[in-house]
């Protein structure tokens, strides 16, 4: 038997759609798997209650079938479905690495990355590397169709969910399906800083590589006080600020001494449009763990 934690993830960062991604110190989902004949599921935690245990529409259901790893399989969730901190793809990250851990199957951790994705694709209807890869390896990741490329990296965050649902098929739908040569040099421009930024640990670097102007846009229309709370993060020290993947967490990055200060700021200002949210004064951490 063993035990499995896997981290959220926050992917895009604004300028790296479907390309960039991180894993976040906190929060994890925690994965208890168990040799068995076949494969079955059981669900606890964060919106647990609307999470499928049936295998064949459930995330690790299908990385263990990729895996031919059959097990009794218990995730508690800390990571909410819907929110935007890669939840799907924390339990397929856990399931892959414990499973393949498990039953001795050999694969290293960046050839696990793809049989994971395939495991998110049952949520989310595409395997995409953003999310998995990070709650995998770790750090800051990018994700080719080449493979990943991953950075350890040490940037302190602040990630804020408001009680609001946005659904990835819902936020890929707004998305804009072209984009002017402007905003194309300005992402480029924005993506090569952030980069840069994850490699030298700078979190000025990493804040104005945030900065997007052709995803983000439309999808902040679907998150209640985004501008507010943007607003008030900006002016309480954040370096800059996006939305974590989908939606509807927005995410901060800062220096070390800003972040509480940020937190508040962020949780205040979601209040006064009238939205509950929590938040997690968190950091770029490591990938999934085997206890």
């Amino acid at each position: 038997m063993l035990t499995v934690r896997a981290p959220a993830t926050s992917a895009n960062l604004g300028s790296g759609f479907d390309v960039f991604g991180v894993a976040l110190e906190r929060p994890a989902d925690v994965v208890r798997l168990e040799k068995a004949d076949r494969v079955t599921i059981e669900m606890t935690g964060a919106g647990s209650q609307y999470i499928p245990e049936d295998p064949d529409k459930n995330t690790v259901g299908a990385v263990a079938e990729a895996l031919d790893a059959p097990a009794r399989i218990q995730i508690d969730k800390g990571v909410r479905p819907a929110s935007g901190l890669g939840s799907s793809a924390a339990s397929a990250a856990a399931a892959a690495v414990g499973l393949n851990e498990l039953y001795d199957r050999g694969y290293s951790r960046e050839e696990l990355v793809p049989i994971a994705a395939k495991g998110e694709a049952v949520v989310s209807g595409d395997a995409h590397d953003d999310n998995v890869a990070p709650s995998i390896l770790g750090g800051f990741t990018i994700a080719t169709e080449k493979g990943v490329t991953q950075v350890d990296a040490d940037i302190p965050l602040v990630a804020c969910l408001p009680d609001i649902v946005v659904s990835t098929r819902d936020a890929r739908n707004v998305v804009p399906e072209t984009a002017r040569i402007d905003q194309m040099v300005e992402t480029v421009g924005n993506a090569a800083a952030l980069t840069t930024g994850m490699h030298r640990d700078d979190p000025e670097l990493v804040g104005q590589g945030m900065h997007d102007t052709v995803v983000t846009p439309a999808r902040a229309k679907l998150i209640d006080g985004y501008e507010q709370v943007r607003e008030a993060a900006l002016a309480a020290g954040a370096t800059g600020v996006t939305i974590s993947g989908a939606g509807p967490t927005v995410i901060a990055a800062c220096a070390e001494e800003d972040r509480r200060k940020i937190a508040s700021t962020m949780l205040d200002a979601f209040g006064e449009r009238g939205v509950d949210a929590r938040v997690y004064q968190t950091r770029i951490g490591r990938g999934a763990e085997v206890f």
